[in-house]
């Protein structure tokens, strides 16, 4: 049996080790250096016994687990090892594998300590760097810089640390000159950056400090179980508010720069395509007029008030781009700040016509960015509460007196939301049975059931998925693909499939501001027995992707759940799609060889992951910008033949201003062609009312 959650147990615990941590250090700063607090240490023991007790799958706090801890929370400073020598690390060695026992002791001397270490060497080194901004730097030689120093070896000598920071001063500057400043300017700039930069860490807080090191804690567990600090948790606890305003995007702090989690659907970001997730924010600008502020080495909670405004108004972002990889250089996005409705949110359709055996298909496209419901409004019994189940079957009634012939579910960029939605989502295409399994921390297993037996969709069915469909969205597509009931398209998906719990550590204890805990306490499985954790959903036919699985994913944490495999629920496959899906295979690749903007689709994508690869950048003036023209005459080249072959149509200064395609995305109208292909393959079964 699992132990229960009951405060007093916890209370019991807390009163217990209250001895243990009174005798530590209250106090935040001491001399300069930032100290451990008490209710710090009593947070700590709290996470490790929740950790302990109630996690999916405990790690024991030993060696090896100490000296993964150590290793990540190094990284978590010094990722690029610009700051600490190799005798420092040498030093540090003392705290390897004591880390294990101070989790249960509470003692945070040796993360703190490291990160006063860190702090020193960090304002001496941009104290050097500012210090080379006061003179003009020389751009002719043929110097290059290695941007990925994760697995280079500390520097040795000041010395050497300097000559490192030399060229990474060039290449700051450098990527500003790109940007269109002179040579002057761009100093001037860059310095400012460094001192944004001094102030920002200097402005850290003991909070902060220890949030660093719980992640690199909790990262070593598994990648969704976190802590976070009270101002952090303050933050999370407005986050749909706060998230949904101003631009439409979710910020992190990534190697001093303000990075994009995510682009949220609906927002200004999203609607302008021309911000992904990954792309890298340098400067923020206030109206169409206002100087452009830059804001690398700024903290993510500054950097957003900057961001976010009054709806209506104008933001300027100059952007270092994802795809671009090293060579990148600032672009400036212009967006009007809006606050993201709920329909912004919602399922969405509309009908793509293809053409296709002579013939043309309608095919309706529902559109879903996440499973959402309205908890409220079902527990009052609403007749007609929020949900996506709800709206999706108002779509399928419209479509159906639309005369479609298939319907496509577009679950790209879908993160997931009501695990209840997914299972109801599943239960209007198929009549009843298991969607989905859920395994315990103690081993027993729920099977989650749609028990309506009516049918709203029965016709030929699709789902689109790509590498950011997670949690409900694989539920969701591997419930589809199990039973036979859709084929399934796109990329591989996330591979999330791990349920978290969020734990108030106030409410379990006699303390007050000691954060929260996510925990992740079980997993998902789907009906044919896999996990859905690590491996996603591979879809039944495969589209063409900027990242491999392995660079983003579930698959690309190193401390991942692993993926498993239970028994098998009771359910019936249908083997209609199973049988034709070689031909549709076949018929697709014949299709897409022949397709010029599918076959510009994977040359683009691997123009991408070739850049994203190349960790050595030039740092003569000259040679980058011959460079950047080269890319450019490229794109340029690109525009003109596909306007030639009327794929595009350009305006009298070479831009584009119509697509040429049926569906304006390739990837859409390839999804609707497979359904034709389908309709066809299976004796014209178009639709059923």
């Amino acid at each position: 049996m699992r132990k229960p959650l009951f405060a007093a147990v916890v209370f019991l615990f807390i009163v217990s080790l209250n001895a243990t941590v009174c005798s530590q250090q209250t106090s935040s700063s001491t001399n300069g250096q930032l100290q451990p607090e008490e209710r710090q240490s009593t947070a700590m023991q709290l996470v490790s016994m929740f950790i302990e007790r109630y996690h999916y799958s405990p790690k024991e706090f030993n060696d090896s687990l100490s000296s993964w801890i150590f290793d990540d929370y190094l990284k978590a400073l010094d990722n690029q090892k610009m700051y600490f020598l190799q005798s420092d690390i040498d030093d540090l060695q003392k705290y390897r594998y004591v880390l294990d026992q101070n989790v249960s002791t509470g003692n945070l001397e040796p993360p703190f300590d490291m990160f006063n270490l860190y702090l020193k060497r960090m304002n001496k080194q941009l104290d050097y760097a500012i210090s080379l901004l006061k003179n003009p730097l020389d751009f002719t030689a043929n110097d290059t810089i290695n941007l990925d120093r994760e697995n280079a070896p500390y520097a040795k000598t000041e010395k050497e640390l300097n000559a490192l920071w030399l060229k990474r001063v060039k290449y700051d500057v450098l990527g500003v000159i790109l940007g269109g400043k002179d040579e002057k300017e761009a100093r001037e700039l860059i310095e400012k950056r460094y001192e944004n930069l001094k102030k920002a860490i200097n402005k850290y807080k003991a909070d902060d400090v220890f949030q660093i090191y719980m992640r690199s804690l909790m990262m070593s567990i598994d990648p969704h179980s976190n802590y976070m600090s009270p101002k952090s948790s303050q933050d999370f606890n407005i986050n749909m508010s706060q998230s949904l305003e101003g631009i439409g995007a979710t910020l992190t702090s990534e190697n001093d720069y303000i990075t994009i989690v995510k682009v949220i659907t609906g927002g200004p970001a999203a609607k302008s395509g021309k911000l992904d997730d990954g792309d890298r924010i340098v400067a923020v600008g206030q109206g169409d007029d206002g100087e452009m502020v830059d804001i690398v080495g700024w903290r993510v909670d500054d950097a957003v008030q900057l961001i976010r405004g009054a709806k209506g108004t104008v933001v300027k972002l100059s952007i270092l781009k994802k795809k671009d990889g090293a060579n990148a250089v600032p672009v400036e996005i212009r967006l009007v700040r809006e606050k993201i409705k709920i329909e912004e949110q919602s399922a969405k359709k509309k009908i793509i016509e293809i053409k296709e055996d002579g013939k043309t298909y309608k095919i309706g496209v529902i559109d879903l960015p996440s499973f959402y419901l309205d908890f409220e409004g079902k527990r009052k019994g609403e007749k007609d509460y929020k949900s996506t189940s709800n709206d999706v079957k108002k779509i399928i009634d419209t479509l159906k007196n639309e005369g479609v012939n298939a319907i496509l579910m577009d679950l790209r960029n879908n993160g997931g939301g009501s695990l209840i939605e997914a299972i109801e989502l599943t239960g209007l295409f198929i009549k009843t049975g298991p969607v989905v399994q859920v395994k315990d921390a103690d081993g027993s297993i729920k099977v989650d059931k749609d028990t309506d037996p009516a049918v709203y969709w029965d016709g030929p069915l699709a789902v689109l998925v790509n590498s950011s469909s997670a949690s409900a969205s694989e539920i969701f597509a591997a419930a589809i693909q199990d039973y036979g009931r859709g084929v399934v398209l796109g990329e591989q998906t996330f591979g999330k499939g791990t349920v978290q719990n969020l734990v108030d550590l106030d409410r379990v204890s006699n303390s007050q501001n000691l954060g929260q805990l996510t925990l992740t306490i079980a997993k998902f499985y789907r009906i044919s027995g896999g996990s859905t954790q690590h491996k996603g959903v591979i879809p039944d036919i495969l589209f063409p992707s900027v990242f491999d699985p392995d660079e983003m994913g579930e698959s690309s944490f190193p401390t991942a759940l692993p993926w498993d495999k239970i028994t098998a629920s009771n359910y019936e496959h249908d083997n209609e799609i199973t049988k034709i899906l070689p031909e549709l295979i076949e018929l697709h690749k014949k299709r897409t060889d022949n397709s010029e903007e599918y076959q510009y689709l994977i040359e683009d994508n691997e123009k991408a992951k070739l850049k994203r690869n190349e960790k050595k950048v030039s740092l003569n003036l000259e040679s980058r910008k011959k460079e950047n023209e080269i890319a450019k005459q490229e794109e340029e080249a690109r525009k003109k033949e596909r306007a030639n072959k009327g794929l595009i149509v350009l305006d009298d200064k070479g831009q584009i201003v119509k697509e040429s395609l049926d569906v304006e995305d390739p990837l859409l109208e390839e999804s609707g062609h497979i359904l034709a292909n389908l309709i066809r393959l299976t004796n014209g079964n178009e639709k059923k009312k």
